[in-house]
């Protein structure tokens, strides 16, 4: 895995990413109007991020009237398997087989300390001083 750039998109580029999957092509507006129903974002910012994502390859640009239009150059599944590269890499020393394992629930490595559990109502009663009472 390259350290000097990642394949996966911080989380803000990737929501302007996900509006631009569902519109196929749009304006800094248009993407900012996908973006508010969940993190309403100045229209500055939603174009810089935009920029950076040009940038990156990660979006083309063309120019319409005034404004520019934006579309994605990789598909989301695309993306999804660099997630997943970087997550095998990072976190399962590249192996598919350890990630299966772990999302299955197995245990990769040492047990997980033991979680204390509050004692039951009637154990706590018969250790209360009754003078208390």
């Amino acid at each position: 895995m390259s350290h000097s750039t990642r394949e996966v998109p911080p989380p803000l580029e990737l929501l302007c990413l996900k509006a631009l999957w569902s519109l196929q092509e749009g304006s800094v507006k248009d993407v900012q109007r996908m973006v508010a129903e969940s993190r309403p974002l100045a229209y500055t910012t939603i174009m810089t991020v935009l920029d950076r994502l040009v940038r990156k390859n990660k979006l083309s640009r063309h120019k319409v009237g005034k404004s520019f239009r934006y579309a994605p150059t990789e598909s989301r599944d695309t993306l999804r398997r660099a997630a997943l590269r970087e997550l095998l890499e990072g976190y399962f020393d590249s192996s598919e087989e350890e990630l299966l394992n772990y999302l299955r629930g197995a245990r990769l490595e040492s047990p997980a300390p033991a979680v204390s559990v509050a004692p039951a109502p009637e154990a706590i009663e018969s250790r209360m001083d009754p003078v208390l009472l």
